[in-house]
């Protein structure tokens, strides 16, 4: 059993952001239940994959539950922002996902990261439970702070700096 297990039931609002010049961003998950706030840190990699995993899910559970309307994945960019207090809760080291049918509610499961060789059995777990579209929405969001970063090489596919960038594929020099 997890030695700290938290549940906000439920949210009333949940985002994604990152702080920071390109390259070096630090990305956030943040739930707000009324005046409670839990803010988790994240990597970008896994505002991605969540983003990814999400459209899965709710696609999985559209053709389980048809009779369900749509979620819909409509923001107000002014409000997807993360609001002080930033201080994280905990580094997330995985996300997972649940649907409670009963409630119509998806739950976002955040499970802390642990140092390697330390007990996995003492993470932190939050759990946040949300509403389709909450979720849906957080993670547009996120895709597109996600793709506010650094330009990508044509060439290599790797991230290049605003002051130029070594590509392998151009045998070093600068594109």
């Amino acid at each position: 059993m997890a030695q700290n297990e938290m549940d906000l039931y439920p949210i009333t609002h949940i985002t994604t952001d990152a702080i920071g010049k390109p390259g070096q961003r630090v990305f956030y998950i943040q739930a707000r239940q009324g005046d409670r706030v839990i803010t988790l840190l994240a990597e970008k990699i896994q505002i991605q994959t969540l983003a990814i995993g999400v459209e899965q899910f709710l696609a999985e559970i559209a053709s389980r539950y048809p009779d369900l309307p749509p979620a819909s994945s409509e923001y107000d960019e002014s409000k997807m922002h993360i609001e002080p207090p930033v201080d994280p809760l905990f580094r997330i080291g995985e996300l997972g996902l649940s649907y409670d049918i009963e409630r119509d509610l998806l739950i976002l499961i955040a499970r802390e990261a642990t140092p390697e060789g330390a007990e996995e059995s003492n993470a932190n777990v939050l759990r946040l439970w949300c509403t389709r579209s909450q979720l849906r929405a957080m993670c547009h969001w996120g895709i597109e702070v996600a793709n506010r970063g650094r330009p990508i090489c044509p060439q290599c596919g790797e991230p290049m700096e605003p002051e130029g960038h070594f590509c392998p594929k151009k045998n070093g020099h600068k594109h």
